[in-house]
C-alpha cells in the first residue's frame, strides 16, 4: 500500500494541485488526504459529470486537475468526457476505484460495471492503467501519464483496487454560510426579450477582461454571430456542465467570469447550484436564459415552469439572485452584478425562438479552448 502523502507529493511534481470528485468508500483515504492538505484545493461535486466539468474549467484556468470517482459513477462522466474533453482536447487525470473487480467479491450492483470498466474507458479513448501499490511503480506510471497527456492532451485514468492506499483520517471542519442572500426583482409588462437581444446587451456591457462560458445549443451560436472573441468559450456538448466549467475557472482565476446557462441545461445538473454556493466564487455571475423550452431540438417544453430558480439560487448560497423579464431590468441587473462580489445569479425570462439563418462557430473546439486559456493568462 501507498501513503496518501506520498501520492500527493508525486502528483504535485507534475503540477496537480486541484482535485474534485464524488466520494467512494475505497477512495476514503485519498479524499481525506486531499481535504487535509493545505496545499491542495478540493471541490466536492454532486455528480461525477459535474466534477469533470469543474476540473475542465480549472484546466482552462491553468490548473492540472484530478477527478476522483467510483467506477459505478463512470457512466455520469461519459457525456462530458466524450463531448467536452475529447473535442476540446482538455486533459484531466481520473482516479477511479474498481468496484466489481472481477478478481474480488463485491456487491451485486457493481458486478457489470466492474467487468466493463476498462473496456468502457478504451471505447471512449481514455487511456488507463491499474493504480500501483508500491512507490517505484507509482512514480513510473505517473511519468507515463505525463508523457501521454503532453502528447495527446486527453484524459487518463488510474484504476484503483481496494486497499491500495493506507488509511488516513479526516480533519475537516464544517463551513456554514453566515448570511442569506438577497433576492431582487425587475419585472414589468413590457414584451419579453429574445435570447439574441439579451446576448447583444451582454456583449455591449462587458469589458475585454471578462470571460464568458456559454451553454450548449443556440446560445453559443448566437453569441458567435454577434461577435466572436477569444474571451468566449463556446461549450458544445456536455449539456448541464456550463456552470461547473465556470466554477472551475472562477476558483482558479481572478477575472470576472460570466456563465450563460439555459433552463433545460440547468435542470439537468441542478446540483451545480449547491457546489457554486458552497464554494462562494467571488468573481462568478451565473445568467440563466429561461424560455421554458429545449429551443435547439424543436421547442419541447422543459420543466422550468415548476421551478423558482431565483429562490433556488438563494437557497444554495448565491449572494444575490435577480429575476427579470425585460431588457431594461436585465441591463440594470448585469451592470450591478459586474460591480459586486459573487456568486450572483440572474434569471432572465426570454421568449423561445432564434434568428433566421443561424450559423455555427467556425473556430474548432480545440482552438476555442486554447485561445480562451491564453486569454485567462493575460
Amino acid at each position: 500500500m501507498i501513503k496518501t502523502n506520498f501520492l500527493l507529493k508525486e502528483l504535485s511534481k507534475y503540477g496537480y494541485n486541484f482535485f474534485t470528485g464524488v466520494p467512494c468508500s475505497h477512495l476514503t483515504s485519498v479524499i481525506n488526504g486531499v481535504i487535509n492538505s493545505k496545499k491542495i484545493k478540493y471541490v466536492g461535486a454532486t455528480s461525477e459529470g459535474e466534477s469533470v466539468g469543474i476540473a475542465s474549467g480549472a484546466w482552462l484556468a491553468g490548473k492540472k486537475s484530478v477527478v476522483m470517482i467510483q467506477n459505478s459513477g463512470l457512466g455520469n462522466t461519459i457525456n462530458p468526457l466524450t463531448s467536452l474533453n475529447y473535442p476540446f482536447r482538455i486533459p484531466i487525470l481520473l482516479i477511479s476505484t474498481w468496484r466489481g473487480d472481477p478478481k474480488t467479491n463485491d456487491e451485486p450492483q457493481h458486478k457489470l460495471i466492474g467487468e466493463k470498466t476498462r473496456k468502457i474507458l478504451e471505447l471512449i479513448k481514455v487511456k488507463n492503467d491499474i493504480f500501483p501499490t508500491n512507490k517505484s511503480g507509482l512514480q513510473k506510471i505517473l511519468a507515463k501519464i505525463n508523457k501521454s497527456i503532453n502528447k495527446f492532451s486527453l484524459p487518463y485514468c488510474l484504476i484503483m483496487r481496494k486497499n491500495s492506499i493506507e488509511k488516513e483520517n479526516l480533519k475537516q471542519k464544517r463551513i456554514l454560510l453566515k448570511k442569506k442572500g438577497k433576492k431582487i426583482i425587475f419585472k414589468n409588462r413590457n414584451s419579453i426579450p429574445s435570447r439574441y437581444e439579451v446576448l447583444k446587451l451582454i456583449v455591449k456591457n462587458i469589458k475585454r477582461d471578462i470571460g464568458i462560458v456559454t451553454t450548449t445549443g443556440k446560445t453559443g451560436r448566437e453569441l458567435f454571430t454577434i461577435n466572436d472573441s477569444k474571451q468566449f468559450f463556446y461549450q458544445v456538448g456536455s449539456m448541464g456542465c456550463a456552470s461547473a466549467i465556470g466554477l472551475g475557472i472562477a476558483l482558479n482565476n481572478k477575472k470576472k467570469i460570466i456563465v450563460i446557462d439555459g433552463d433545460g441545461a440547468a435542470l439537468m445538473k441542478m446540483g451545480n447550484f449547491t457546489t457554486i454556493g458552497a464554494n462562494q466564487p467571488l468573481n462568478l455571475i451565473h445568467i440563466l436564459l429561461d424560455n421554458n423550452v429545449h429551443d435547439s431540438t424543436g421547442q419541447q417544453l422543459t420543466n422550468a415552469s415548476t421551478v423558482d430558480f431565483t429562490s433556488v439560487a438563494i437557497s444554495c448560497g448565491y449572494k444575490i439572485s435577480y429575476l427579470v423579464n425585460n431588457l431594461n431590468g436585465f441591463e440594470r441587473s448585469l451592470k450591478e452584478s459586474l460591480k459586486k462580489k459573487g456568486p450572483i445569479f440572474i434569471n432572465v425570462k426570454i421568449k423561445p425562438g432564434s434568428i433566421n439563418n443561424l450559423g455555427r462557430p467556425t473556430v474548432s473546439p480545440n482552438k476555442v479552448a486554447r485561445r480562451f486559456q491564453n486569454f485567462l493568462k493575460d
